[in-house]
């Protein structure tokens, strides 16, 4: 299969995991890489080609409109600030190419569903960058949730994604400025939560929805933790927790009527050859593939390169895959919820 040429818009600090994710797909390339100067881009590309060396270097372009423009890139990352990206996605579909954005991928429900309606009319495809969608692990989680015995119905789901930042990152960093990234901690961690829920849920969204800033450096400030709560039509629930402030945990659970499972490291797996999980307190693991923990590019067993792969061979098939839209478009729905309540009760607090 012809190799999915890429381009990378931005030099972010994300974007050199999935550097490397594209260059261990297999079956893709990074051909470009963007940022406002093209120095910026030349010592991106030198970095990474010492930490995951690729067989040719890419093009370093000093603008974001050169590599929309460019002939030699087939599809495009784009992991700028979420108050920014919508613009680029636009231009991207425009331009006839393809999109990997990083979540959260818009500043509202509206925002997102421009930016998928106009991948879907230009024949692009539209994918957010949440790796773990495509861990092997998923298949076997969904078999137990499935099998109406293991779990049985669903009654609770509880998850955790948070990290103790440096006072600098509270303090300097992109995910913490309200005009970038108003969502702060729930777009940056709680995305992953509420992603993992929507899916447990076969995509249903909630009945209800509330949310509640617990820690904010001012009114007018993004959240730096912040808990939810969603409960579906039928009686299923979930809570959730994301914070900069506190230790890192990545964690869920589901309770059903007959059972649970539990994912004590389900954003990043703690490993990528046997990626395991507890139900009913028996420890199970799925193998990658069978590689004894060696592989090569036809095997590849990182959830990020998984994803990039999955990406590439979609667009080989020359069929859109109109479900990735929906569950980004989804997960923005109820995100937009959660901190629509939160505000609300914020300001309803500050009347006391």
């Amino acid at each position: 299969m012809k190799k999915l040429r890429w381009g990378i818009l931005s030099t972010a600090g994300i974007a050199r995991k999935n550097w490397r994710a594209i260059r261990d797909s297999g079956n893709s390339v990074v051909t470009a890489v963007a940022s406002r100067e093209a120095a910026r881009s030349r010592q991106f590309i030198a970095d990474c080609q010492r930490e995951a060396p690729a067989d040719t270097a890419p093009a370093a372009l000093g603008s974001y409109e050169e590599l929309i423009a460019s002939g030699t890139v087939d599809a495009v990352y784009i992991p700028l600030p979420t108050g920014l990206r919508k613009e680029w996605v636009l231009r991207a579909a425009a331009a006839g190419k393809h999109v990997l954005c990083e979540k959260p991928c818009g500043l509202s429900l509206a925002e997102v569903r421009e930016m998928t309606d106009a991948c879907r009319e230009n024949r692009v495809q539209f994918m957010d960058g949440v790796m773990f969608m495509h861990n092997p692990r998923m298949g076997r989680l969904r078999e137990l949730l499935d099998d109406g015995k293991t779990i049985g119905p669903v009654k609770r789901i509880m998850s955790v994604f948070s990290f103790a930042a440096a006072e600098s990152f509270l303090a300097d960093n992109i995910r913490v400025q309200s005009a970038l990234e108003p969502a702060g901690c729930l777009g940056d961690l709680g995305w992953y939560c509420l992603r993992f829920a929507l899916w447990a849920m076969n995509w249903r969204l909630p009945r209800e929805v509330t949310g509640r800033i617990l820690f904010a450096r001012g009114p007018a400030e993004p959240p730096l933790d912040f808990s939810g709560e969603l409960i579906w039509d039928g009686g299923a629930s979930m809570g959730f927790y994301c914070s900069f402030r506190a230790q890192h945990q990545n964690w869920v659970q589901v309770g059903g009527a007959n059972g649970w499972l539990r994912v004590g490291d389900f954003v990043h797996p703690a490993s990528i050859h046997e990626p395991s999980f507890e139900v009913n307190g028996a420890e199970d693991r799925v193998k990658c593939c069978d590689c004894a923990a060696r592989h090569t590019d036809s095997r590849v067993p990182a959830q990020d390169s998984r994803m990039i792969r999955n990406f590439a061979q979609q667009v080989a098939s020359g069929k859109l895959n109109d479900d990735w839209p929906i569950w980004s478009l989804k997960t923005q729905h109820v995100l937009d919820a959660c901190l629509d309540s939160a505000l609300s009760a914020r300001q309803k607090a500050s009347e006391l």
